[in-house]
């Protein structure tokens, strides 16, 4: 027996222990009676550090509350009322009603079905007075079962579910928090690709995303463009949520809903950051071109594409992963309906891929090197579009000498290069020469005709005036030779044999780098791209070598064995080995 100490006589409840027995206290109930009362011991097992025999009891007694045919009730009254605060117990009550919905939704009565979504409304609003939300897995299973309830009753249950829901929350970050993600939810549920699904699933899930854009989706488009203008400098987080939702729904619902004039207000919420989530959401080649072709007009007549004008760096980053992820996007685009066959679309959105490149351009040439790192994705795949092309027109060849130029540039060392003591920004550089030289090679692949002379001239006129040039400018002028070796396809290294347009070009270049005179160049960055390159070509003095002389000494004085820097003469000690293995 239990007695109630606000009431002078015994209330009636029921109690639920461990065996799944029910009983109730046959005593008076008073006016309004308690909510049933759960096992405690049982529950004292949720605790992560409960002893296995609690832990046993507590998996027990969640296996018996699932199986009772109304034992979950005594959850959902607990979720309701707030009776505990126990994290652990809030989840596994969640747990017991998700099971209800997933398993016996279409067997529980019309009051029950009642109270699951009284239980949920009443949870939902009792969060918009909590001064700290739940935890992020507490919503995140909120957010599951909120979204099974709206797939087995929304077509015939609850039609006003988002109606309801937003009326209830409002603009409250706690409410938009599990309406944001009840909507992510939703969209695992119902439209997510990647989960399998019945055929019956399928059609039930078709007729949802009907019905939605009937009755809802506009009004639901509405509430994140409040989101978002309501928490863009406030509430990151929440914003984000938005935007990853806006991605997550923009593959299946009118693109003139989201890519309109309003979108400002989504640009200048993370001024760019996010917008990536809904770019990159896979969907109908036609419409993603239409998708990004509308979010460019939007963001450029925002003024975003005013590069040269920005300082921020920060946002300059985002800003080019974003356009990015739209080239990249585009090219997809265009490499599916290629393969569909369908030349004049495809032809369309080869111009809207092309129509980006000015702006890929001036992002990759940016002197922050994190701005063109985010960049170099796309430029990768344009010239990889270009690659497949049966012959390239004038502006295609434009872009492309502009492409090898930025490359060219970037693969500078700037005068903060610390080469004696190398730390996180040397090795991040290191890196992002790695992924210019990957644009290099594929540069090769497309013209190697152009990049051939567009070495040639950047490296004689370099050459020509060593002695009054700055480091950078001799040190990647030999560089760009040398990355020639990998760049251009040559059997077994013979770069000097076959092909004369190419083997003269190249054994003009390497005579030049031997007889001028920069193995003198008075820094070590220069010394080792001189006998890097010496040895990376060690079959052109098969064909002129009376330059061996010359290049011994090199290896042997002050310039290599004798340098002043340990660094330099222990690499020159290795590349000397191997050059004299090929003599």
């Amino acid at each position: 027996m239990y007695l109630s100490k606000n009431c002078n006589s015994f209330r009636q409840h029921t109690y639920y222990d461990i065996n799944g027995f029910s009983f109730t206290n046959p005593h008076m109930a008073c006016e309004s009676a308690l909510p049933a009362i759960m096992d405690e011991q049982a529950l004292m097992g949720l605790n992560p550090n409960a002893d296995a025999c609690y832990r046993q009891r507590a998996l027990a007694y969640f296996e018996q509350l699932k199986e009772s045919l109304d034992g979950w009730e005594v959850c959902a009254q607990a979720l309701a009322k707030g009776v505990y605060s126990d994290d652990h117990i809030k989840f596994f009550c969640f747990q017991v009603l998700e099971h209800q919905i997933k398993f016996r939704h279409g067997s529980l009565t019309a009051a029950q079905q009642q109270l699951i979504r009284e239980t949920l409304m009443k949870w939902l609003q009792a969060q918009l007075m909590n001064v700290h939300p739940e935890k992020p897995f507490i919503r995140n299973k909120v957010a599951q079962v909120l979204a099974l309830t709206f797939v087995m009753e929304y077509l015939t249950l609850w039609p006003k579910f988002f109606f309801d829901i937003l009326n209830l929350v409002g603009l409250n970050p706690n409410g938009v928090d599990i309406y944001l993600r009840t909507l992510m939810a939703i969209d695992a549920e119902v439209v997510d690709r990647d989960i399998l699904h019945s055929p019956e699933e399928t059609r039930r899930n078709t007729l949802i995303k009907d019905s939605m854009r009937e009755r809802c989706i506009p009004a639901l488009v509405e509430s994140w463009f409040q989101i978002l203008q309501t928490y863009q400098h406030t509430h990151s987080e929440l914003t984000c949520q938005c935007l990853e939702v806006v991605g997550a729904y923009v593959s299946w619902i009118d693109l003139n809903l989201i890519a309109n004039d309003r979108s400002e207000h989504v640009c200048v919420s993370e001024r760019g950051d996010c917008l990536f989530e809904i770019v990159n959401k896979g969907m109908d080649p036609v419409d993603k071109t239409k998708l990004v072709d509308s979010l460019c007009q939007v963001l450029q007549s925002a003024g975003f594409f005013s590069i040269e004008q920005e300082e921020d760096v920060d946002f300059l980053a985002k800003f080019s992963r974003l356009v990015n992820g739209m080239g990249q996007s585009l090219v997809l685009s265009w490499t599916k309906l290629s393969k569909m066959g369908d030349v004049k679309v495809s032809a369309g959105t080869l111009r809207a891929v092309e129509g980006k490149v000015p702006l890929m351009l001036q992002l990759l040439i940016h002197e922050d090197d994190d701005i063109s790192a985010n960049i170099v994705g796309f430029c990768y795949d344009y010239l990889h579009v270009l690659k497949q092309l049966p012959a390239l027109n004038e502006q295609q060849k434009t872009n492309v000498e502009a492409i090898m130029l930025a490359v060219m540039n970037k693969l500078k060392y700037d005068d903060e290069y610390n080469f004696e003591n190398e730390g996180e920004d040397e090795a991040m550089f290191v890196e992002y020469r790695k992924q210019l030289k990957m644009l290099l090679d594929r540069l090769a692949q497309v013209s190697p005709e152009l990049l051939l002379e567009a070495v040639h001239r950047v490296f004689n006129a370099t050459m020509q005036n060593w002695q009054t040039v700055q480091f950078m400018e001799v040190e990647v002028a030999i560089r760009l030779l040398y990355m020639l070796g990998e760049a251009l396809p040559a059997s077994h290294g013979a770069h000097f044999s076959g092909d004369t347009t190419k083997t003269s070009t190249l054994q003009s270049m390497m005579r030049t780098l031997i007889i001028c005179g920069v193995s003198e160049y008075q820094h070590s960055s220069v010394t080792l791209e001189f006998f890097e390159t010496v040895v990376r070509y060690d079959k052109f003095f098969l064909v002129e070598p009376q330059h061996i002389p010359s290049v011994l000494m090199a290896f042997l004085d002050h310039r290599g064995l004798r340098h002043s820097s340990p660094k330099v003469r222990s690499r020159v000690a290795y590349l000397f080995s191997r050059f004299i293995k090929t003599l």
